[in-house]
């Protein structure tokens, strides 16, 4: 008889949960996520609304408590590529693409990274704001803490030109370039999938200018700007100069009929408001100012931590903005006041834009895979609404996080933990049977 296991797709903050509440009820776990490191998208974040507690702090022990537990076995730059069976009788394949690395070998110490200097490219987890090697460490807090070799730009694995210096720094005999991919067989029970999101590519938006200009950024850019962990160490620096005059941009990607977006990505109204206070918190004398076109702050505190931000300072103007250029060295943000019926034109030094939530790009792949239906808006449809928010089509599959729709952390753990409440009574049923 086969033990009862559960299959997790995706190692963010949902995938992470879920894991460990199967894992702590007795249950194996196979946590698969498909780069180097677990810890998603949270693990890029500086502090969390409305509390502001640093996101690290949340996220880091959960992540070395999976990576320890003798229940969850993680595999990560690893990917689900095969999918047969139904409830209680799953056959999975999973591949492992090569690390060049031998995980069992590496300590960590970075010695092959400071040895990589042929060729840099921008940070994944630092969201191009800073650039990494090709043998890279993806951040100092990654489970596991191991090294890895990007194959699509080290010179030797590309082109055999290199002079292999990682290798020959690696004090420990870890790196080995004759590595293949592996396929990994699995026989689970049930299965949680926590792929979670992408943000919106504002290039989308051509009137952002996002792209264009050095100083039009991200959410997710500025995260990395206020990190202490970041590239400038906290430090909010464009162009090595802390700005003057800071405009942030509503809902760029969301609530947007012409792009199909129509939905409100739930975040982006209080994580403005967050990064809001961090900008008056590092840079007193600065203007603020945030263009809106609703303010949405339906959680336990956001209300509250939305006239804090006021209070503090920050200018917030109902308007639609529609264009931003240059004039000499400042941006100029052209925008209609709703509430004044007038136009005007605003100086900055930095542009913020509130990107919101999409569905991952290969959303459509992983459907086809698993046998998972799409509602209109991309994400992931759960069987219903209301009786049933964390089951899927499919018998024995659950959704938790973001795959099945925007959601801050709170909302997500709730789902991650239900989704595992779902996942454990399949397997506590094979168990019984077995016995």
């Amino acid at each position: 008889m086969r033990e009862p296991a559960a299959l997790v797709i995706g190692a963010g903050i949902a995938g992470i949960q879920a894991s460990l509440d199967i894992a702590d009820a007795g249950f194996k776990v196979y946590l698969v996520e498909r780069e180097p490191t677990i810890g998603g998208r949270m693990a890029q974040l500086d502090k969390t609304f409305p509390t502001l507690d640093c996101s690290s702090c949340i996220l880091t022990p959960k992540m070395v408590d999976a990576g320890r537990h003798p229940n969850i076995e993680l595999l990560t730059y690893s990917e689900v590529v095969d999918f047969q069976g139904q409830v209680g009788d799953f056959r999975v394949k999973v591949k492992r693409k090569p690390r060049y690395i031998h995980e069992e070998l590496c300590t960590g110490c970075g010695l092959c990274v400071e040895a990589c200097v042929w060729k840099k490219v921008p940070s994944e987890f630092n969201a191009g704001v800073a650039t990494r090697s090709a043998a890279y460490i993806p951040f100092p807090q990654a489970v596991p803490l191991k090294a890895v070799i990007d194959e699509k730009t080290c010179l030797y694995l590309t082109k055999g030109k290199c002079g292999r210096k990682c290798e020959k720094a690696c004090e420990r005999g870890a790196i080995d370039f004759e590595m293949k991919e592996e396929l990994v067989d699995l026989h689970v029970g049930a299965v949680i999938v926590a792929t979670g999101f992408d943000p919106f590519d504002p290039r989308l938006k051509p009137e952002f200018a996002y792209g264009v200009y050095p100083n039009v950024i991200t959410g997710l850019e500025f995260e990395r700007l206020s990190s202490a962990s970041g590239p400038t160490q906290g430090e909010i620096l464009i162009n090595g100069k802390k700005p003057e005059d800071v405009v942030f941009i509503h809902c760029v990607g969301s609530r947007d009929k012409n792009l199909g977006n129509e939905y409100c990505s739930r975040v982006c109204c209080m994580y403005t408001a967050k990064q809001a206070h961090l900008v008056r918190e590092k840079l007193p004398e600065a203007n603020i100012t945030v263009f809106y076109m609703d303010v949405r702050a339906f959680g336990k505190g956001f209300e509250e931590f939305y006239d804090r931000v006021r209070m503090e300072g920050v200018r917030y103007r109902r308007g639609n903005p529609s264009e931003i250029y240059r004039r000499g060295d400042r941006l100029i943000v052209r925008a209609e006041d709703t509430l004044l019926s007038e136009t005007l034109e605003m100086e900055a030094d930095l542009v913020v834009l509130a990107v919101g939530i999409t569905p991952r790009a290969d959303a459509q792949e992983l459907a086809d895979l698993l046998g998972l239906s799409r509602s209109p808006d991309g994400f992931f449809r759960e069987a219903h609404p209301k009786l049933h928010p964390v089951e899927t089509g499919v018998e024995g599959i659950y959704l938790a996080g973001c795959c099945q729709g925007p959601k801050d952390v709170p909302d997500t753990v709730a789902q991650a933990k239900a989704a595992a409440s779902s996942a454990i009574v399949v397997l506590s049923k094979m168990k019984q049977e077995k016995l």
